[in-house]
């Protein structure tokens, strides 16, 4: 519950800045910060290397003395690359930057290619001391440094949004000293600010490190590098199929088109982000949760019921925010040009919200393949999920835009939970319910269907389908209810 609500915090407040974002800057511009944040998701999660999981299922395998070299020899796996990263990105800024930018050398794009260099570096470098936090059972830190993180961040974009140019407009000393540096709607400035707020999280993770020591251990980097690939592949298969979309847009559709375009996606997408929080924060709780019920003697019963109440948590957001998109999509601010183009692309929020239950669901199942060690499985899914998404890309993007990117997400994910449940029944049987689980998911899409092709959106009507499905839910839910609260007492 700590875990998933300072998640939920601070990706919220990180959310509330998307107004402002669609509200300074024009769709082509807002194209290149999705872009840009597009790559770094993909190349986060190979810096990553799998590591955090690795973690704690080796703080599972060895004696309690033995710990700290876990924590020791990940760290020095994160750091190496980190670092190997960092120094060829600068010496080659340049030759990236105009890859980014279809070809063409733009000093801009150098200067962000090296903004990202930094930002991503120090995120690597906390991966493993946010683990720990999480692995010691310190949700209260953990939360306030992931606050503390988009709170510098925001407190920066502001500055440079916001404060800047109204003391431009101003006048006076403070704003001529503004004038002679500040460059408007320059995108560069909110990459700025996230470079700040990693510094500042990197050093509020400092205490993490007592006790580090550069000291690397052969076999045991090796057992965990052997256990941690597949994971790895996993990882950067799911940035593929989340991301690549927002990478080759821009490429498969002419460059005005494809920067607008991307820009759309990238703002209607924020809609569904919620789901995306929930999914996120569910993970930061249950992935060391899953580690350390595992031994219990009716653990697979408890992950199948997890498994239900987490399906119905999801439909209840996707429902929910179906039903309201009539005034949700007002964070969406502008002039009345600017803001009807944005609100073009919202015919996409429903399939994305989606394709977020859908990945939620192959996060639940994919504690088969973890708890028993098989984490080839993990590759062998992505990697399909992976063909998947690349080939639909190539050519449903080309004719459809940012609505066929949504479809091709849809495709990979839902092949991968189909894949992840046969073999994991086969591997590792969970009794699932699967009959009430598809129930849940098929009612739920039908009524976020009729809320918003159907009924257009209508926000009584949706809210009234949304509480049909909650009145349902607590209809077949009402026994095992019951059980809860009599065991609460």
């Amino acid at each position: 519950m700590i875990y998933g609500l300072s998640t939920i915090i601070a990706r919220l407040l990180y959310f509330v800045m998307t107004p402002l974002y669609v509200l300074k800057y024009p769709p082509a511009s807002y194209g290149i910060f999705t872009h840009m944040y597009a790559w770094a998701s993909m190349i986060n999660a190979i810096l990553a290397f799998g590591m955090e999981t690795t973690f704690f299922r080796f703080l599972q395998k060895v004696e309690e003395r033995d710990k700290h070299k876990v924590f020791n020899n990940s760290l020095i796996v994160i750091a190496v690359l980190a670092t190997l990263f960092f120094v060829s990105t600068f010496v080659f800024a340049g030759s990236v930057g105009s890859l980014l930018n279809k070809g063409e050398y733009s000093p801009d794009f150098e200067r962000y290619v090296k903004y990202f260099a930094l930002i991503l570096g120090m995120d690597a470098l906390a991966i493993v001391p946010f683990a720990k936090l999480r692995a010691e059972g310190r949700p209260f830190r953990f939360g306030a440094i992931k606050l503390a993180n988009i709170s510098v961040m925001i407190v920066l974009n502001l500055f440079f949004i916001v404060l800047v140019p109204y003391l431009i407009h101003q006048g006076g000393a403070l704003g001529d000293w503004c004038l002679r540096w500040y460059r408007n709607e320059w995108i560069g400035y909110v990459f700025i600010s996230n470079i700040v707020a990693s510094a500042v999280t990197l050093l509020l993770l400092l205490p993490q490190l007592k006790g580090f020591s550069f000291k690397p251990e052969k076999q045991l980097i090796l057992k965990m590098l052997s256990y941690s690939f597949p994971i790895l592949v996993a990882n950067v298969s799911y940035i593929i199929n989340e991301n690549l979309d927002k990478i080759v847009l821009p490429m498969y559709l002419p460059k005005d088109i494809g920067d607008r375009d991307l820009g759309i996606y990238g703002a209607v997408g924020k809609l569904a982000m919620f789901l995306s929080i929930f999914v996120q924060a569910f993970r930061l709780g249950a992935e060391p949760f899953f580690f350390s019920y595992a031994k219990n003697a009716n653990a697979k019963k408890t992950y199948a019921l997890i498994m239900e109440y987490f399906v119905i948590a999801m439909m209840l957001v996707m429902l929910g925010i179906t039903a309201n998109i009539d005034w949700l999509k007002y964070f969406i601010k502008g002039d009345i040009a600017t803001r009807e183009l944005y609100w073009s692309g919202l015919l996409i929020v429903p399939l994305l919200l989606f394709n977020y239950v859908l990945l939620g669901i192959y996060m639940n199942l994919s504690v088969w393949y973890k708890l028993s060690d098989q984490t080839r499985y993990a590759l062998y899914i992505s990697l399909i999920g992976a063909i998947i998404t690349i080939v639909a890309n190539y050519y449903l993007i080309p004719k459809y835009s940012y609505v066929g990117a949504a479809i091709v997400t849809f495709l990979a994910y839902f092949s991968m939970v189909v894949l992840s449940y046969i073999w994991g029944q086969k591997n590792y049987p969970i009794p699932y319910k699967l009959g009430k689980i598809l129930l849940y998911i098929v009612v739920g899409v039908l009524f976020s269907y009729l809320s918003y092709f159907v009924f257009e959106h209508h926000i009584l009507i949706g809210n009234g389908l949304l509480l049909l499905y909650t009145g349902g839910v607590f209809l077949i839910e009402r026994g095992q209810l019951k059980l809860f609260l009599k065991k609460s007492r």
